[in-house]
């Protein structure tokens, strides 16, 4: 696949929104991962991936995509690879994450917009926009202060 110029900047938008996801995924035990993927058992790892998004976006923007891969050998450090779908609304984002004992990175593999702009800038930002909706946020809470007669 040839990259485009503006996947790196599509990438880093794509990262940035879900690494407190990655990190409730990074607290699932690595044998889990693998037991999953080699058993077949892709419902498991979708069901981990919707708790872990449930507490950062909103229902259904986050969901594991056609599977995963687990790369184990005597010789490295398991290798845990997830095809992942970003669904905010308007746009849907396929993208691959790794995750080894060191570090985590993600792949964009195609970003399809419902109504695309010729300008790719104007769709990444697009992308951004989006992605801010589907978040959920902690709200704080400001209670009235009393002023002291």
């Amino acid at each position: 696949m040839i990259r485009q110029p503006h996947t790196t900047s599509r990438e880093a938008l794509v990262a940035n929104s879900i690494k407190e996801v990655v990190s409730e995924l990074r607290m699932v035990d690595v044998a889990d991962y693998i037991a999953f993927i080699r058993m077949e058992q892709f419902g498991n790892i979708s069901d981990i991936v919707d708790s872990a998004a449930e507490l950062y976006f909103m229902p259904g923007t986050l969901r594991l995509g056609h599977g995963g891969e687990a790369q184990v050998a005597w010789s490295s450090a398991p290798k845990i690879v997830l095809d992942l779908e970003l669904r905010p609304q308007g746009a849907t984002v396929y993208f691959t994450l790794t995750m080894t004992d060191q570090q985590a990175g993600i792949e964009v593999n195609y970003v399809s917009f419902e109504a695309p702009d010729p300008d790719p800038t104007v769709n990444t930002q697009r992308l951004e926009d989006l992605l801010e909706v589907a978040r959920i946020r902690k709200t704080v809470e400001h209670r009235p202060t009393r002023n002291a007669a």
